[in-house]
């Protein structure tokens, strides 16, 4: 499996669509009325907050296809989606606090169920490497985690319809369809900077994906030539 196939044209592409989105994002996209300036962090903590819960699905639906075929490749792309998941909702935790402190005062609010649901979507899986590597034999490891992953996987959309079925609502509704729809100019710079962010994600899982198969490869190469006869 060559996962590093296109890899550079995808780099460039992906540079290239954050450079847009973030130019947009200064440049182009008008200043809230209410926020000012701060208000432009929502182009970078809303795109990698759906790109980090659509990893965390996607991540279950190849660990499904391991379950289904026992696989190890499909086991690894879960695997390297979980991990690079983790490190964007990283960001969204950061980059979300300091929008709450410009924007309320405060760094969090958790009578807040948006922040509050993702801060428990984000630890769930915060466990995911640590049950993972507890497990000694590859296979029931890999079984293990899978299951993980697929349970994991399912809890976030349910999650994702019971907050958006709350009746408190502190965090802005930007994208909802009650009169939070975006103007042309900041909609379509969400659009790109979305984009960007999914892109990114894409090249990075590609990335490790090539990084590990090649580690993976020269340690079976190494292990050969150990056991050939001198």
């Amino acid at each position: 499996m060559l996962y590093g196939t296109r890899l550079r044209v995808l780099s460039l592409l992906t540079a290239v669509t954050l450079t847009a989105g973030f130019a947009l994002a200064f440049f182009y996209a008008p200043m809230d009325a209410d926020q000012g300036f701060m208000q432009k962090i929502f182009y970078v903590h809303v795109p990698l907050a759906i790109v980090a819960l659509c990893g965390f699905v996607f991540a279950g639906i190849m660990a499904i296809q391991h379950l289904r075929t026992r696989e190890a490749r499909y086991d690894l792309r879960s695997y390297v989606a979980i991990h690079l998941s983790l490190v964007l909702g990283a960001g969204v935790l950061i980059t979300g606090s300091i929008w709450a402190k410009a924007s309320w005062g405060h760094w969090w609010v958790w009578d807040e169920p948006t922040l509050v649901s993702f801060l428990v979507v984000f630890l769930l899986y915060a466990t995911y490497q640590p049950l993972r590597f507890s497990i000694e034999d590859p296979e029931r490891q890999a079984r293990a985690s899978s299951v993980f992953a697929i349970a994991a996987g399912a809890f976030v959309p349910i999650n994702f319809a019971a907050v958006r079925l709350a009746e408190s609502f502190t965090h802005p509704r930007v994208l909802s369809q009650t009169g939070g729809d975006l103007p042309g100019e900041m909609r379509l710079t969400f659009l790109v900077c979305l984009a960007a962010m999914t892109l990114l994600f894409v090249t990075l899982w590609k990335l490790e994906l090539t990084s590990k198969h090649a580690a993976m490869s020269l340690k079976r190469l190494r292990t050969r030539l150990a056991a050939a006869p001198s």
